[in-house]
C-alpha cells in the first residue's frame, strides 16, 4: 500500500472583517511571527524612548549634537518627530513595512552624518539598526498591498 503525502502550504484564514487570523499552521511559523512582533516592539521602544524623546525634550546632548551639525533646534525637532512617527508606525500593522523602510532611510542619513560630521564616532549604530529594519520591511511586505488598497479606496 502506498501513501501520498501532500506538502503542507501556508494557510491563511480570513475573518468576516477581512483581517488575517492565521498565516501558518505550524508552531515554527507562529514562533517566527511572535519573534518578529517582539523585534518590532523593541525597535519601536528604542526609537520612541531612546532616540526621539531626547530630541523632543531638547536634552543638552541632543541639542549640542544638532548645533555641531549646524541644524539647530529645528532640525533636532524634525528628526525627533520623524523618529517618533516611525516608532509608532512600526506597531501599526498596515504601516509597519513602510515605517521600517522610512526608518532605514533615516538611518542611512544618520550614518552619513556620523561619518562626515562626527568622524565616525558612533557610525556603527545606524548600520546595526538597518539590519532588523530591513528584516521587518521584507517580512511584512504584504502590508504594503493593504496600505495601497486603503489609499486607493480613499482616492
Amino acid at each position: 500500500m502506498s501513501e501520498t503525502i501532500a506538502p503542507v502550504s501556508a494557510v491563511t484564514a480570513v475573518s468576516s472583517s477581512g483581517t488575517v487570523v492565521a498565516e501558518s499552521p505550524t508552531a515554527r511559523g507562529r514562533r517566527a511571527r511572535i519573534a518578529l512582533r517582539g523585534l518590532q516592539v523593541v525597535l519601536a521602544l528604542f526609537y520612541v524612548i531612546a532616540s526621539a524623546l531626547p530630541k523632543l525634550i531638547a536634552h543638552p546632548s541632543a541639542a549640542e549634537g544638532f548645533d555641531k551639525m549646524g541644524w539647530g533646534s529645528a532640525g533636532m525637532y524634525t528628526i525627533g518627530v520623524l523618529e517618533l512617527a516611525g516608532g509608532i508606525a512600526l506597531l501599526i500593522p498596515v504601516l509597519q513595512s513602510v515605517a521600517a523602510v522610512a526608518l532605514s532611510a533615516l538611518m542611512v542619513g544618520a550614518f552619513v552624518v556620523q561619518v562626515t560630521v562626527f568622524g565616525g564616532e558612533n557610525a556603527a549604530t545606524p548600520l546595526i539598526l538597518i539590519v532588523p529594519l530591513a528584516l521587518i520591511a521584507w517580512a511584512r511586505r504584504d502590508s504594503n498591498t493593504r496600505l495601497l488598497r486603503l489609499v486607493r479606496r480613499q482616492a
